[in-house]
């Protein structure tokens, strides 16, 4: 049996690397078709054609590791798409990842790029959408907001639950309790330790606004951001959330990040977190948490969004590669 000079390096260049890390494999010395060759020697092998660049061929011994793997279906990038609807708000909480308050620059998202986004959203494989800010209630037209995204897809807004009266009470009204889950921030059972991060009465307003939202027929989730000296409160506030049947998997209970306002708290950079691909009027973040600052910005260019989820998921898949790498070059003893 002939064996082509060009299986033969192949062998030789791949059996000598590391398996995971890649080799490049001239192409130039060998007929056009070559690339065809290293393809189907490829799957023969096991091993991984990666990319041919001109007369060079990129194969990894071995496949390269599933970077998704371990991650609950929700937390695969591109699963879930985070808007900023604005950075506005009625309160100025001290720990505030987006720096948002009243007198904050709006920097609103807008209706045409939202309806965009939403009907881009479900061609790219996006199951749920949540919009946050700021406050998105103080958008005249949240309701319209509202729609666009529950006509795609399941939503979730995100409110601190305190603006639910008047014409802002109509706009909820108006809402699809069917496809709308509303999120609202309550950091305490006790008003006194909640109100000093957000505000005198603060408690009293937010716990009224999830009374009324579950009275009105809507599901809610509770949202809160404790300080490293609430943590044993855990179970105690859980119990409180219970009083206001709240159910279990919709209590989400996080520590504060330190982030935007906060100069104390958990680090949360790029590598540390899990991308929820998130868009503001600015561009296109890694995270919710980082959506206010350069270091997790990914692009400018909010459209086409299936390209900006791509280079989310690319980047992950990437960083998760060479932490791979890195781990069998230097294991742990």
């Amino acid at each position: 049996m002939v064996v082509s000079p060009l299986v033969l390096d192949l062998v030789q260049r791949v059996s000598a690397a590391a398996s995971g890390s890649t080799v490049e494999i001239p192409l130039g010395n060998h007929p056009p078709e070559g690339a065809d060759t290293v393809r189907a020697w490829c799957a023969r092998t096991g091993n991984e054609l990666v990319a041919v660049r001109g007369d060079v061929a990129v194969v990894r011994r071995g496949r390269a590791p599933d970077p998704f793997a371990g991650l609950a279906p929700e937390q695969v990038p591109g699963t879930r798409l985070w808007m900023y609807t604005n950075f506005d708000c009625n309160l100025a909480c001290d720990y505030c990842c987006a720096r948002s308050a009243p007198r904050t620059p709006r920097r609103a998202l807008g209706l045409d790029r939202v309806r965009r986004l939403a009907d881009e959203a479900v061609d790219a494989g996006v199951a749920e959408l949540l919009l946050t800010g700021g406050e998105p209630m103080l958008l005249p037209d949240i309701d319209e907001l509202v729609a666009t995204c529950t006509t795609a897809l399941p939503t979730t807004l995100l409110t601190n639950g305190m603006l639910f009266r008047g014409r802002r009470l109509d706009a909820l009204r108006r809402m699809d309790r069917d496809r709308l889950a509303l999120q609202i921030s309550l950091d305490s059972a006790d008003p006194e330790r909640h109100d000093a991060h957000r505000g005198r009465g603060s408690w009293e307003r937010a716990v009224a606004g999830i009374r009324l939202a579950r009275a009105e027929g809507f599901r809610v989730r509770v949202a809160a951001t404790l300080q490293p000296e609430q943590a044993h409160e855990g179970e105690p506030f859980r119990e409180f959330l219970d009083s206001l049947d709240i159910a279990r998997h919709d209590q989400v209970i996080r520590q504060v990040a330190r982030r935007g306002l906060a100069d104390t708290g958990v680090e949360l950079t790029v590598d540390s977190l899990v991308p929820e691909v998130t868009v503001t009027s600015d561009g296109v973040y890694w995270h919710p948490v980082g959506a206010d600052h350069a270091d997790q910005l990914v692009t400018r260019d909010l459209f086409p969004l299936a390209t900006a989820i791509a280079e989310v998921r690319g980047r992950f898949a990437e960083d998760r590669a060479r932490a791979t790498a890195a781990a069998q070059w230097f294991p742990c003893a």
